[in-house]
C-alpha cells in the first residue's frame, strides 16, 4: 500500500557556514532530524575555511540526499544565504517556505513545523524566534546572559522574550519564498545587518514580519572578550551603515552606546592629560569614564544573579567590552568610512 502524500508545502532550509568545525554536524543532525512532515532539503553554502568544514559538509552532503552542499567563493554571509537559496530552490523546485538557521545554531525538533504554521496562521512573510545563547565556561556563560538580558542588548523580543506578534526584526527568518524572490534577497552589500536591513525592506513593501516566542534556537556565542570585541566593534560599524543609509532609523538605543564611548574616551584622555600636568579641573574628566565603570558593575551585579560566581565576576568586563566596543565601532563607521 503506498505511503500518504505529505499535505505540508515543501521548505528549504539554508545556511551558510564558514570555519564551523566545531559545530557544523550538530546543526545540521538538528535540521535533519526536524518533525517537519513535508518535503524538505538544507540547502549549505561553505565558505573557504581554514579547518575541516569544507571536508564535514562534503561527508554530511554524501550520507544524506537532503543535504545539499554548494561553494560560497566570497565566504561572506549575504552572498553564502543567497547561493544557498538557490541550491536549494534547484534541488527542490516546488518550495513554498524558506527557513533560514546557522552553522552554530541547534534547530529545537519542532522548529520548521512551527515556523511553517506560524507563517500560516499569522499570515506573516517573515516568522523568527528568540536567539537563546548557551555558554560553556567562565566568560561564555557571561556573554550567553549579557546577550539575553536588557542591560546588554537592549530590549529586542528576539534576545529578552515576549507576545507573539508583529516585529520590526527576528532572529534568523523564515520566509514565504514568492516574498523573498520578489524583494530579491539579501542585500550583497550588507555584509553585517543584512537581517535587518531585509526585514526592514519587507515591512516598507507592506510584508508582514512575525516575532513569535516558541520558536527558540540555541546559539553558542563567542567565548573570549577579544572575540566579543572583535564581533560588536563590527557590529557598531554596520549599524552606523544602517543608520546611514536609513536615517529615520535611528533610535536612542542605537545611539547611546556611541555617545558613551565618546565620554568615556574622552573623560580619560583629558583626566590622563590633567595628571601629568598637574591641573585639577582637567583631571575631574575621570569622573565620566570612573562613573560609566561603577555602571557597568552595577549592572552586572543585578543581572548576574544565578550565574556561576566566576562567571558573574566575569559579568562587568563582558557588558563594558560590549557597549564600548560597539559604541566604537558606530564612531568609526562603516565600510566607506561614513
Amino acid at each position: 500500500m503506498p505511503a500518504a502524500r505529505s499535505t505540508r508545502p515543501p521548505v528549504v532550509v539554508f545556511a551558510t557556514v564558514r570555519n564551523e568545525e566545531r559545530d557544523l554536524r550538530a546543526a545540521v543532525a538538528a535540521v535533519l532530524a526536524q518533525d517537519y512532515p513535508g518535503p524538505m532539503v538544507f540547502a549549505l553554502a561553505v565558505g573557504p575555511s581554514s579547518d575541516a568544514t569544507a571536508a564535514i559538509a562534503a561527508e554530511l552532503a554524501d550520507a544524506d540526499p537532503r543535504v545539499v552542499m554548494v561553494e560560497n567563493p566570497t565566504g561572506l554571509t549575504p552572498q553564502g544565504l543567497n547561493i544557498a537559496v538557490q541550491a536549494g530552490i534547484a534541488a527542490q523546485p516546488s518550495s513554498v517556505y524558506l527557513v533560514r538557521t546557522d552553522g552554530h545554531a541547534t534547530l529545537p525538533v519542532d522548529y520548521v513545523r512551527v515556523a511553517v504554521d506560524t507563517l500560516e496562521r499569522a499570515g506573516a512573510d517573515n516568522v523568527g524566534g528568540m536567539m537563546v545563547p548557551v555558554g560553556d565556561g567562565v566568560v561564555q556563560e557571561a556573554v550567553a546572559l549579557a546577550m539575553s538580558h536588557p542591560v546588554g542588548l537592549g530590549g529586542g523580543r528576539f534576545h529578552t522574550g515576549g507576545a507573539e506578534g508583529a516585529a520590526d526584526t527576528v532572529y534568523l527568518g523564515s520566509f514565504r519564498r514568492a516574498t523573498f524572490e520578489r524583494l530579491g534577497g539579501y542585500d550583497e552589500h550588507w555584509t553585517r545587518a543584512q537581517d535587518w536591513e531585509l526585514n526592514l525592506r519587507l515591512r516598507e513593501s507592506g510584508a508582514l514580519v512575525w516575532f513569535t516566542p516558541r520558536m527558540r534556537v540555541e546559539y553558542r556565542p563567542r567565548g573570549s572578550l577579544r572575540a566579543v570585541a572583535q564581533q560588536f566593534y563590527k557590529t557598531g560599524r554596520w549599524r552606523r551603515e544602517v543608520v546611514s543609509r536609513y536615517p529615520r532609523t535611528a533610535s536612542a538605543r542605537y545611539l547611546a552606546p556611541p555617545v558613551v564611548a565618546a565620554v568615556v574616551v574622552l573623560g580619560t584622555l583629558v583626566g590622563l592629560v590633567g595628571l601629568v600636568l598637574g591641573s585639577t579641573l582637567l583631571t575631574l574628566a575621570l569622573v565620566a569614564p570612573a562613573l560609566w565603570v561603577l555602571g557597568e558593575v552595577a549592572a552586572a551585579l543585578v543581572s548576574g544573579r544565578g550565574l556561576p560566581l566566576r562567571s558573574w565576576a566575569a559579568l562587568p568586563a563582558v557588558l563594558a567590552t560590549m557597549h564600548l566596543a560597539w559604541g566604537l565601532g558606530y564612531l568609526r563607521g562603516g565600510p566607506r568610512g561614513r
